[in-house]
């Protein structure tokens, strides 16, 4: 199985659209996963048919009883993230802000507070518009642990690919090289990158080449909006050469992404002949290498 994982340094470089897209072309023959769980969004171009939820539980939140609670006020001074406040004559704690550290807990003299588990989102297994599997999930407002989440995604994808016998897993990784983006690297076959041809694109892809460097995945590249600057998209293709990284494609800015968006379609449902025979070139580019590290 190959597990291919579309990555960016930041966001609105078009990875969401391309990630649909290359979904799309490999129909019922990937597994498609929403990784991107902090702010995802596929599911509005994939209109899921779900056949599966379930809850995702991470962390603790602090909660007062009240009964017990004789208001000296040390959890409220000690709370560093400032989650604990009086209201209505209690203290209370604000569970957005609750990081689930403990320290009210452990400095309570009256052993009025607890920590209790926190659901902190959902995550489901669904068919697409276009009758493939798809993962996605979403996580709660003000909720941590995305590294987890997006774990818990991606093992899900890949259990049901296994079980499916369907050769590729397509991942719309989340972007930046944080947790969440670290989390979708574990296992990953290879690396598409999108970037697009501005300064901030081309620092993204040298903080982003040095993280798959370090795990050791390889990786490929796709330049968006290469007219914008095509001086830096020059710089951006010879950086990703030197570092033996192909660039695939240099697509030039289009509102056909915008606008693709606007209707909720993806790049292979528009009018846009050259969009999609490069978003195609990129997914053979993808099955010729088959994903292999």
């Amino acid at each position: 199985m190959n597990e291919i994982v579309i990555m960016s340094g930041k966001g609105g470089t078009g990875k969401t659209s391309i990630a649909a897209a290359l979904g799309v072309l490999a129909g019922t023959g990937a597994v498609v996963a929403d990784c991107d769980v902090d702010a995802a969004n596929l599911h509005l171009l994939y209109e899921p048919e779900n056949r599966e939820a379930n809850e995702f539980w991470s962390g603790k939140t602090a909660v007062i009883d009240h009964e017990s609670c004789v208001e000296c006020g040390i959890c409220e001074e000690k709370c560093r993230f400032d989650a604990i406040h009086e209201q209505d004559g209690h203290l209370v704690v604000n569970g957005v802000d609750c990081e689930g550290c403990s320290v009210c807990h452990h400095l309570c003299p009256e052993k009025a507070i607890v920590m209790i588990d926190n659901r902190a989102g959902h995550w489901y297994v669904s068919k697409s518009r276009f009758g493939s599997w798809f993962v996605h999930a979403k996580l709660g407002i003000g909720q941590e642990n995305s590294g987890k989440l997006v774990s818990k995604v991606k093992q899900e994808a890949k259990q049901l690919a296994e079980k499916e016998g369907v050769p590729y897993v397509i991942i719309d990784g989340p972007p930046g090289i944080g947790c969440p983006a670290i989390a979708s690297l574990s296992g990953a076959s290879h690396v598409l990158i999108v970037t697009e041809a501005t300064r901030s694109g081309l620092h993204d892809v040298e903080r982003l080449v040095s993280l798959l460097e370090f795990f050791k995945v390889n990786a490929s590249c796709i330049v968006n909006k290469f007219d914008i600057d095509p001086g830096v998209g020059g710089e951006i293709v010879r950086f990703c050469q030197k570092r033996q990284i192909e660039v695939v494609s240099q697509i030039p800015y289009d509102r056909v992404f915008y606008e693709a968006l606007r209707a909720e379609k993806t790049l292979v449902e528009t009018n846009d002949a050259e969009i999609k025979t490069k978003v195609e070139e990129v997914w053979n580019h993808l099955q010729k290498i088959g994903g292999a590290a």
